[in-house]
């Protein structure tokens, strides 16, 4: 085979950009070649380039399921999304999907794919919940990977790109699979859809494109979440699950599920399956009674776990912070263990661990390794340190810090703040100045301990707790922003101020990791945020406020932006600008605010920005993708 090959590099704003040229006179061999830095270097050998025209290579693939290769452009990835958003439904949010017979056609596409056979195949762990049901998920999967078990998760939303939603022993699916089997279920269902069948909408494709992705990677367990309540949602097609878990339960998406935790319960309760054994953790009274019921009507065998215990842990800690995640790793340790049993497999890999009660060294791994993004996540961003290239390195001593976490319930929240106020307390006495506190008391005669809390003091100033927030307008501020203000203030910890800022990812369409952020944030309406910083002041202040920001905002102006002393306890306390007040701001777009925060962060070196970001996993997410930039 004669061929020309040319690979050009260049960096473009730290990332390294390639330009691929492939001649080929004849394609009788395989051609390996170096792809762009910016796309999956995974799973490459057995494929091969095709040249097709200037504009396009092709990958050609040899290894598909049914044994027929397939083509995509490597550019397709973006147009992928285009057709993944064009199953975004038209609904408001929060109103009840016009698809009475979901499950049915849920059947008809699996069908189609010729997946549903398959389906019962796969050794599933179900879990359902209001909260920590991806945290339950991500523990089981780690504890499984570290058991020697291929394991494939489904959890939803996603953060920053879509194939977060879709992992592989641990890892995101690659681009390239995931083209692969995307192209796959969109070509034939689109080529079988009929008036009375049409493209499912967006979840529903996503839960058949999981399934579909975890039987042709041939996974020995399959992790599935349900999106939205269980007896209705998409994933409940599934008949022959291993083993069922219920995550904590609170009052969410109460317009669909409804307003009280016994229907909420209801809903969860519906992914049980007759006889197939299920767990879950203490529950509020109604909520707890309604799961049994619905455990003794298929004669589920049901088992209530208890907060998991730390000393199993041999000296080692949870990877996942926040007390909340006891109960995820109690639960995600009974499923695990059952899936074992159930697949016959804790004899083979435990057959000298004869106490049921013991923790497997693997369990311990697992639970000591799990990562996800998002929950309970603290990010080190160095972006003023420039010499550090480490953003996510606690070792690079950046003044900046954001912890994230998506909570977006009032349970969630009150678990968010609990967290968070633990968190910034590591920073609160410098491990020498703790050591001298210690000591200190020997010479309290010779007034050493006054010294030393002088020096606290003086440290602690150098601290500015700011909460980066936004919510959805089906959520209830009027109940999240109280409840984190209040736990946190019964901990000692107060925000200095508060931001608040409309997300960058549209409900209208899904991106990836790589798309384009828009800058423009003109005409957009801020009458939300204007409406979360109002409840804001008046918890802050006790009353309403007086003054309006929102008539007066200019988004043309100047002073769009409060200036850096606005952080500090010098800032006047009783007038206001045309577009902040004395505690809080509106900033009208995300990036806007992240460039301020780390202006600010330059430009006062000495304290440290602790910033808490939540409401929204979006917010979250949008927050991870600007900074990963």
């Amino acid at each position: 085979m004669r061929s020309r090959f040319v690979l050009a590099i260049f960096s473009c704003g730290g990332f390294f950009l390639c330009r691929v040229s492939i001649q080929m006179i004849t394609t009788t061999s395989k051609v390996y070649s170096c792809l762009p830095a910016f796309t999956s270097m995974h799973n490459f050998m057995g494929q091969r380039f095709m040249y097709k025209a200037s504009s396009d290579v092709l990958f050609e693939r040899e290894s598909n399921t049914d044994g027929q290769l397939q083509n995509f452009p490597l550019s397709s990835y973006e147009t992928a999304m285009e057709k993944i958003s064009s199953l975004i439904t038209r609904q408001r949010r929060g109103e009840k999907p016009p698809i009475a017979n979901k499950l049915e056609m849920m059947s008809l596409y699996l069908k189609i794919l010729g997946l549903e056979e398959d389906i019962n195949k796969l050794n599933i762990i179900h879990v359902a919940g209001t909260k920590g049901k991806g945290s339950t998920c991500i523990f089981c999967e780690a504890i499984l990977k570290e058991c020697g078990f291929r394991t494939g998760v489904f959890t939803s939303p996603h953060l920053i790109d879509v194939r977060e939603r879709f992992r592989i022993d641990g890892i995101d699916i690659s681009e390239d699979k995931f083209l692969q089997y995307f192209w796959d279920c969109w070509n034939r269902l689109e080529e079988n859809t009929t008036e009375q069948l049409s493209m499912p909408p967006l979840f529903l494709f996503l839960t058949i494109l999981a399934f579909k992705i975890f039987i042709s990677e041939q996974v020995d367990a399959a992790i599935i979440e349900v999106g939205l309540g269980g007896k209705e949602d998409s994933t409940n097609v599934i008949k022959q699950p291993t083993v069922c878990g219920i995550t904590s339960l609170g009052m969410d998406h109460t317009e669909i599920l409804g307003d009280t935790l016994e229907q909420i319960a209801s809903h969860k309760a519906g992914i049980f399956k007759p006889k197939v054994p299920a767990f879950t953790v203490p529950q509020p009274p109604e909520a707890m009674d309604v799961i049994l019921e619905r455990a003794k009507e298929l004669m589920v065998p049901l088992e209530v776990t208890e907060p998991f215990d730390c000393k199993q842990m041999k000296g080692l800690k949870l990877r996942l912070s926040g007390d909340h995640q006891f109960y995820n790793a109690a639960l995600a340790v009974s499923l695990s263990r059952c899936w074992l049993q159930r697949t016959g497999n804790w004899e083979k890999k435990f057959q000298n661990d004869f106490q049921v009660s013991n923790l497997p060294d693997e369990f311990i791994r697992g639970l000591s390794t799990a990562h996800f993004s998002g929950r309970a996540q603290i990010v080190y961003d160095n972006y003023p340190n420039s010499d550090c290239s480490e953003i996510l390195s606690k070792n690079c001593g950046g003044e900046l810090i954001f912890y994230l976490d998506g909570a977006h319930s009032p349970e969630s929240m009150e678990a968010c703040a609990k967290w968070f106020s633990n968190a910034v307390r590591e920073y609160e006495i410098p491990s020498d100045l703790s050591f001298e506190l210690k000591n200190a008391e020997e010479f309290s005669e010779n007034g050493h301990i006054l010294h030393e809390r002088k020096t606290l003091e003086q440290f602690e100033k150098s601290f500015r707790r700011i909460l980066l927030f936004n919510c959805l307008d089906v959520r209830n501020p009027h109940i999240l922003l109280p409840r984190l203000v209040s736990t946190c203030a019964s901990s000692g910890i107060h925000f200095s101020r508060a931001l608040f800022v409309p997300n960058m990812s549209k409900y209208s369409k899904v991106t990836s990791g790589a798309s384009v952020i828009s800058s423009d944030f003109h005409g957009i309406d801020l009458s939300w945020q204007f409406n979360l910083q109002r409840i804001w002041e008046k918890i802050m202040h006790g009353k309403e406020m007086t003054t309006s920001v929102e008539k007066d905002f200019k988004i043309d102006s100047k002073e769009i932006l409060p200036p850096p002393e606005f952080l500090y306890d010098n800032a006047s306390s009783s007038g206001f600008s045309r577009n902040y007040l004395p505690r809080s701001t509106v900033i009208p777009s995300l990036p806007l605010a992240i460039k301020w925060l780390r202006d600010c962060a330059k430009e006062h070196p000495s304290t440290r920005l602790q910033v808490l970001v939540t409401g929204s996993l979006h917010l979250v997410g949008d927050v991870l993708k600007l900074l990963k930039r």
